[in-house]
């Protein structure tokens, strides 16, 4: 009997390997990453030092979006409602406002509880995520629109409830928020204070800047081992064809469900930074706006790509205060005076400038690569090694 030949192997469709250049870019984005708040400091002060820590917490809210729109392709309108839970839950734990209304906490924490920050992130996470699957369980059967006006209509009932939950029993306080709330002091390092490291000072601006940095890796690893993951598999099954996912025998209601709790619970950790870097929480921060913001942060920079969506949030978060700062002294430049509102011609430039992008990059700044695109590029590179 003849002996059955060994199967060749082959590196015809193996990826590339990291190169040189592909490291000496991670080494100088590392690099800049590190010091671009001592850059922007330097050039334009602590304000936009402060912008560059909003753009972190943007990415961080850009990311968790991502999973629900960009992985599974679920349309929320409302994502910000976990952005305010998790702004909320740092506000209750960190602060004297429950103590003030409730004669028995007043007797356990007398000045509010105080909790640490390692202790309200995991707890944001879990209310937030919890609160995903509450909008996801009722949603398992609607898609497109009628999704995204039930998220959207989500939206609106938190921040409507946390503005008007300040009677008969006061725990939000209502339209005047929550102020008091503690700064993050880890294991007794207060990002609160200045800090001399090596003959620098260090703002809390730039403390709380790489806090935020600190998490936005956290999120980035978790969502790039989840989209490689057999779940990220299924969410990609689900956002071409949820008859076909469930026909291979994809457990659609309970991936789905996934989707939601994962993102919520990034969108809550994003909250319980904001809350204790603003010290202050109010409903008017947790509009639809800023809902839309949040999307427009998904879709500008590319769906379902996560260094797309970083580079959409980025610049989504910089671009707005650029043009405040720049649209009043170039209207004095050229006409002497005011001619627009400032504020009027950044909102319309900055609308003019996403209908631009929309019509000549449809699939965002920096989209995924297409499975056929990425096979013909590694395929042409292996050939051209082996001529």
């Amino acid at each position: 009997m003849p002996s059955i030949p060994p199967i060749q192997t082959t590196n015809e469709l193996t990826p590339p390997r990291r190169t040189a250049k592909t490291t000496l870019g991670y080494v100088v984005l590392a690099l800049f990453v590190v010091f671009a708040p001592m850059l922007v400091g330097a050039a334009g002060g602590n304000y936009w030092v402060r912008v560059l820590d909003f753009a972190m917490l943007y990415v961080m809210l850009a990311l968790g979006l991502n999973v629900v729109v960009g992985f599974a392709g679920l349309l929320d309108l409302g994502y910000i409602a976990f952005y305010a839970v998790g702004a909320y839950i740092a506000a209750f734990l960190s602060s004297p406002q429950l103590s003030q209304n409730f004669a028995w906490i007043a007797s356990i924490w007398p000045t509010g509880p105080h909790f640490p920050i390692w202790v309200i992130i995991p707890i944001a996470m879990a209310v937030a995520a919890l609160c995903g699957v509450l909008l996801g369980a009722p949603t398992l059967k609607l898609r497109g629109d009628y999704l995204a006006i039930v998220t959207l209509g989500f939206g609106e009932i938190v921040r409507i409830f946390m503005n008007n939950l300040d009677r008969p029993i006061n725990i939000t306080n209502g339209p005047k928020g929550i102020s008091g709330i503690a700064p993050i002091n880890l294991f007794g390092f207060d990002f609160s204070q200045i800090h001399t490291l090596f003959g620098f000072s260090f703002p809390p601006v730039y403390m709380y800047y790489y806090a935020f940095v600190v998490l936005s890796l956290i999120v980035i690893f978790i969502c790039v081992r989840l989209q490689h993951s057999r779940i990220g598999r299924a969410w990609a099954a689900i956002r071409e064809d949820e008859i076909a996912a469930k026909a291979m025998g994809i457990n659609t209601r309970n991936i789905k469900l996934l989707a939601f709790a994962m993102g919520a619970s990034f969108g809550g950790v994003s909250g319980a930074m904001f809350g204790a870097f603003q010290g202050f929480v109010s409903p008017e921060s947790f509009t639809f706006w800023e809902s839309i913001v949040v999307l427009a942060c998904v879709v500008l920079g590319g769906m379902g790509h996560i260094p797309g969506v970083i580079l959409g949030a980025v610049l989504l978060s910089i671009f707005p205060e650029v043009l405040r700062s720049t649209m009043g002294p170039l209207q004095h430049f050229l006409f002497g005076h005011d001619v627009i509102d400032v504020e009027v011609v950044r909102q319309l430039l900055y609308g003019l400038a996403m209908i631009v992008i929309m019509l000549y990059r449809a699939d965002g700044l920096w989209p995924a690569p297409k499975h056929e695109d990425r096979v013909a590029r590694i395929a042409k590179r292996n050939k051209t090694i082996r001529a």
